[in-house]
């Protein structure tokens, strides 16, 4: 990492924080490690939000359901990208059914907190996992 990466990534957390992010949601949006696909994924499933952002889930489930592996690709802002990255570290490695008992609350717990006009973000990334989860459960083709 370059002075001039240190820079920015210090400028972006600075930034975030003073617009109401907190430190893990700041770092799930400077690290993005969840973002991408998975070429032979389970089930893909997407989902467009009320403002328009779009996010699409790769599940990688295997023979027992369990969540094996997780990937979002997201065109939208730092609240979406956070709250994606939360949720695949609430739902991999768990039954499908422990999945989709995941809600709102247990996202904004994880990310500890994002601005209030970004709330909807996080009800964007529950909503495309459980759309996925039901899409595979349902057989439906991705």
């Amino acid at each position: 990492m370059t002075t001039t990466d240190i820079d920015l990534t210090h400028s972006q957390r600075k930034m975030l924080s003073e617009a109401g992010y907190a430190e893990p949601a700041i770092t799930y949006f400077l690290e993005k490690k969840y973002m991408g696909h998975i070429p032979d994924a389970s089930q893909v499933s997407e989902k467009v939000g009320s403002c328009g952002d779009i996010m699409k889930i790769y599940l990688q489930v295997d023979n027992n359901n369990i969540v094996q592996d997780v990937r979002y690709e997201i065109t939208g802002c730092a609240g979406a990208v956070s709250a994606a990255m939360a949720v695949v570290d609430l739902i991999k490695g768990r039954h499908i059914d422990q999945a989709l008992a995941i809600n709102d609350g247990d996202v904004f717990t994880k990310l500890e907190n994002i601005p209030e006009k970004k709330h909807h973000c996080i009800q964007l990334a529950v909503k495309t996992m459980h759309q996925g989860i039901q899409d595979y459960k349902a057989g439906r083709p991705h």
